[in-house]
């Protein structure tokens, strides 16, 4: 049986609030809990009151071998737990930033951004000259007749 550390969601709408249980992998995710572990109100103010946890549980789970969910890995780290599925997340994604970078793609929303506005500017850009290249034929077109003049007859 495969064992997890996750978050059921509670609360009305527009008003979360989160329960942190050891779950069977296989259930629902408002589904039966194993053990509930502390709960998470992201709406309040105090911080301390935010995560409410009993670590003494927590530590047991992750020693028999619980995997946390990214969000509970997160909150797990922000209340000083460290544990090995957050070193291995990590490592996979640097691994992942370098295999991506060395293709030459963007790895960060940031970075696709920017690439996608410099891609934009090179097509305005591209626009301009084209437009530009136009009117100078434009124009050229125009002087070429006024340039011809009748050749005056000889006297």
């Amino acid at each position: 049986m495969s064992v997890k550390i996750r978050m059921s969601r509670h609360g009305r709408r527009h008003r979360p609030f989160f329960r942190i249980n050891v779950i069977d992998s296989r259930t629902p995710r408002d589904g039966k809990i194993i053990e509930k572990l502390g709960h998470y109100d992201p709406l309040e103010k105090n911080t301390e009151k935010e995560i409410i946890l009993n670590l003494e549980r927590v530590k047991y789970w992750l020693d028999k071998g619980a995997i946390p969910s990214d969000s509970v890995s997160e909150l797990l780290l922000r209340k000083g737990i460290k544990h090995k599925y957050a070193a291995e997340k990590k490592t996979r994604r640097a691994l992942s930033r370098k295999r991506v970078r060395s293709a030459g793609l963007p790895f960060l929303k940031t970075e696709k951004e920017a690439k996608a506005k410099a891609v934009e500017e090179a097509k305005a850009k591209t626009k301009a000259d084209s437009e530009a290249a136009a009117k100078a034929a434009a124009e050229k077109a125009k002087e070429k007749p006024n340039e011809e003049k009748p050749p005056e007859a000889k006297a």
